[in-house]
């Protein structure tokens, strides 16, 4: 369950890649096109498409197009658009502004139709239909703080929450079989080594020559991190569920390079701890961990 196209591929990337190639059925649902979203066109990542932002009905077409590419790189057959479920009316993108390095809150101007002004249970009930009709062993969203606190991204994770409650109704029975809740599970990092990743990016001597190449900067060991990160005493070994990044990495870095509004630079690395990186519209190069973690909340 994510926010934007992208979302899938930056935070459940390698999890959805490992699913899909032991045979597992595993279904994407996107809250919105990322219509409002920046686009990258730079002289070392030139898309030609810098046209598009801004003009939310086509960058959202293309967004749609960047998606199933990469869906189709990680090995993922079943991708829907969670306004594309139930009654009328479009889900859009609400927008957002950096505040902080690494951190994002609202836009100001987010519009009637943005996925955040839409009600709560609205948005829930589209997505209840949804497990009701999948009945998956596991829903995977962000944890609450939204990864790097995007309000799109929030409200993902509420509407996530709300909606496996919502199916759970005693009323949600189907084809007269007991709805059995799966289990939610919350894209997490441990912050010892988010932290320590990002030293080794820093500190590497390739990043500052790919850094200085391609106008992009280094992380910053010392900031203070987003909510994805988890005091590591928080993350108790029993509720917590690691996926190896390397055997997959092919489609994960395949599945980068298909959003190329969004993501650029995405490359394999050995540092230790970290086998890839790539940056964002902020430029900064991120690292990508040897391990994707999850929090398994019940």
């Amino acid at each position: 369950m994510h926010a934007h196209p992208d979302d899938e591929t930056l935070a459940t990337g390698a999890l959805l890649a490992t699913w899909a190639a032991a045979g597992a059925p595993v279904t994407v649902v996107t809250c919105t096109r990322g219509e409002r979203g920046e686009v990258i066109d730079t002289p070392t990542h030139p898309t030609g498409v810098a046209h598009l932002e801004g003009d939310g009905p086509a960058l959202a077409a293309h967004r749609e197009q960047e998606l199933a590419a990469a869906l189709d790189a990680l090995g993922v057959t079943d991708g829907l658009f969670l306004d594309t479920v139930g009654g009328p009316g479009r889900l859009e993108d609400s927008g957002m502004a950096w505040v902080a390095p690494g951190i994002a809150g609202p836009a100001p101007d987010s519009g009637p139709t943005a996925f955040t002004r839409v009600p709560l249970d609205a948005a829930a009930g589209r997505l209840a239909a949804v497990l009701r009709d999948r009945r998956p062993a596991v829903v995977v969203t962000y944890e609450a703080g939204g990864g790097y606190g995007h309000p799109d991204h929030v409200r993902t994770y509420e509407t996530t929450v709300r909606a496996l409650d919502l199916a759970a109704d005693p009323g949600a029975d189907v084809d007269g079989e007991p709805w059995r809740v799966p289990e939610r599970w919350e894209v997490v990092v441990p912050a010892d080594r988010w932290h320590a990743a990002r030293t080794e990016v820093a500190a590497s001597a390739r990043h500052r020559a790919l850094a200085t190449e391609a106008g992009l900067t280094l992380p910053a060991p010392d900031v203070d991190p987003p909510p994805v990160a988890v005091p590591d005493p928080e993350l108790a070994a029993d509720e917590v569920v690691t996926v190896a990044v390397e055997p997959v990495l092919d489609r994960v870095l395949a599945a980068l390079r298909a959003h190329a509004t969004q993501v650029q630079h995405a490359g394999a690395t050995d540092l230790p701890g970290v086998c890839a990186h790539y940056a964002l519209s902020n430029g900064e190069l991120a690292p990508v961990l040897v391990d994707a973690t999850v929090r398994v909340r019940r």
